[in-house]
Formats: structure tokens, C-alpha cells, sequence
């Protein structure tokens, strides 16, 4: 068996994960604060639109700390802890589609009696927390690309910034027109933008936990180039899933050439087949079992 071993826990994003955590406590206080002052329902969905965020980045720091834990040998859990970042996106999702619906509940009660507000704290409000949105989306933008958990608390990040964005032109709406109800409509539009994002990040971890194929490998493509190989002559068994975010792994039987008999010719297969995928796929962890033509037809059970 061939084995490559490229673990992506995201330990390298931890910093970057716990300033942006610190930058949205600050929003959190300065929106709380000012919403209560104020009585904005706006600026208090999207206090605890950063709080529900900021819960997530906690989740991911923390996922990430003991994705570094257990998989030595004789341990139960042969991969570690690497999928507890994919349990800490899931319950992320789910607390954000909880938030968006009592956003939406309390907008549709507010539309019937709209508080008189003082537009011009909402505004400043608005401005600290889109600013510190920006910083955080800098600070997350390239492990995004490669780590589920950062990737979700990017998302959390663009949306509190878009939220801010509808906090802050409702506050202008109001200074300008005194039609205090954008405040409620303002709050529609956040709880509008949480629900999406939570949606795509709860089918994002489903498809990790059923184990499904990578949408960026083509297994087609991949048994092409197995069967291409030279000293392969078919491959059957052929399984790519995810462990976590950044971890595809792989699995299958490959049939040999008749020439290939003892474990020089074998081992030469193996780098053949390891290299091929190092070079044209990004699979962390490959597993060969190599066969004699007809050793298949003994398996009791075949997956195609």
C-alpha cells in the first residue's frame, strides 16, 4: 500500500483567526452598546449577527487545537480529530439560520410601531464595524481558498460587512428623512444575507460527512490516469472522499501487468501511480491495494 500523509488542520491560520476574533468582540460591544442607547433594531441584528460569528471563530480556533490531538498509533481514531472542524462548522450553521430567523421575527413586529432613533450614533456604529470587517476580511481572504472553517468564518465576516453596509444606509435614510421603519427593513435585509450563507455552509459540511467525491476531482479523469499508468492494466474500488477541509483522501484496487511480480516491479508502480497523482490531483492521503489479473473475481464484495 502507498501512503501520503498531508494533514490540513489550519493550525497556520490560527493567529489571523483570533486577531479577526478580537476585532469583532470590539464591533460587538461598540453595536450592543449603541443599539440599546439607541433602541436600533438594525444595529442590535447585527450585534448578535457578530456574536453568532464570533461564537464560530471560537469554534474554529478551537477546532483547529484539537484537530492536532489523538491518531497516534493504537488510537481509536486513526486520523486524529481532524473532522471536529467539520462538527464545529455544522453547529455554525445551524446557530446562524436560528439568528436569522429571529432577526426576521422581531423586523416584521417592529414595521407596526417604529421607534423614533438617533441616526447619527447608528451611524458612527456602522462605520466602526464595516472598518473592522474590511481588516478581518483581509486578514482571511487566503485561507479561505483551502480551510472550511476559515472559509465560514470569511463568509461571517463579508456578511457582518454587507450588514453593516444596510446598517449604515438606514441610518442615513433616517437622518435624512426621519422615516424611522428603515431601521426594520434594514434588519430584514441582514437577516436576508445570514440565511444564504448558512445554507451553503451546512451543505458543505453534509457532503464532507457522506463522505461524498471532492467536486474538484473528476473520477474519471482520476481512473483514467490510474489505468494509464504504466504497469496498471485496470482499477476497480475507486473511492476519494474528505476526512476534513483540505484533506481528500483516497482508496482503490489496481490490477497489474502480468510482469509485475515481486516488489521491486510493485514499489516502482506505487511511485509511478503516487507521482501521477501529486502531479494532476490534490489527494492528501492515497491507499493502493495492488492485484494480480483475476484476484477480483474472489472479492466477495465490489464497489464500483
Amino acid at each position: 500500500m502507498g501512503h501520503d500523509h498531508a494533514h490540513g488542520s489550519g493550525v497556520q491560520h490560527r493567529g489571523r483567526l483570533a486577531t479577526v476574533l478580537g476585532l469583532s468582540l470590539v464591533v460587538l460591544v461598540v453595536e450592543a452598546v449603541v443599539a440599546v442607547v439607541t433602541g436600533s433594531l438594525a444595529l442590535l441584528a447585527d450585534a448578535g449577527h457578530v456574536l453568532g460569528d464570533s461564537f464560530g471563530i471560537v469554534m474554529a480556533l478551537a477546532a483547529i487545537t484539537v484537530a492536532q490531538r489523538g491518531g497516534g498509533p493504537g488510537s481509536r481514531r486513526s486520523f486524529g480529530y481532524q473532522r471536529t472542524e467539520i462538527l464545529a462548522a455544522g453547529l455554525n450553521g445551524l446557530i446562524l439560520i436560528g439568528l436569522a430567523a429571529w432577526v426576521a421575527v422581531s423586523a416584521v413586529r417592529r414595521f407596526g410601531d417604529a421607534p423614533e432613533l438617533d441616526g447619527s450614533l447608528v451611524l458612527v456604529a456602522g462605520g466602526i464595524g464595516l472598518l473592522a470587517n474590511l481588516v478581518g476580511l483581509l486578514l482571511l481572504r487566503r485561507g479561505s481558498e483551502n480551510n472550511l472553517n476559515v472559509r465560514g468564518a470569511y463568509l461571517e465576516v463579508v456578511g457582518d460587512a454587507l450588514g453593516s453596509v444596510a446598517v449604515l444606509v438606514s441610518a442615513v435614510i433616517i437622518v435624512w428623512t426621519g422615516w424611522y421603519a428603515a431601521d426594520a427593513v434594514a434588519s430584514l435585509v441582514i437577516a436576508a444575507m445570514i440565511l444564504p450563507r448558512a445554507i451553503s455552509l451546512l451543505r458543505d459540511v453534509v457532503e464532507v460527512l457522506l463522505e461524498s467525491t471532492p467536486s474538484d476531482v473528476d473520477l474519471v479523469e482520476l481512473r483514467d490516469h490510474i489505468v494509464g499508468t504504466e504497469g496498471v492494466k485496470d482499477v476497480h474500488d475507486l473511492h476519494v472522499w474528505t476526512i476534513t477541509s483540505g484533506m481528500p483522501v483516497m482508496s482503490a484496487h489496481v490490477v497489474v501487468d502480468d510482469d509485475v511480480t515481486g516488489m521491486d516491479e510493485a514499489h516502482a508502480v506505487l511511485d509511478r501511480l503516487r507521482a501521477c497523482l501529486s502531479s494532476h490531483f490534490d489527494v492528501e492521503h492515497s491507499t493502493f491495494q495492488i492485484e494480480p489479473a483475476g484476484h477480483q473475481d474472489s472479492e466477495h464484495h465490489v464497489h464500483h
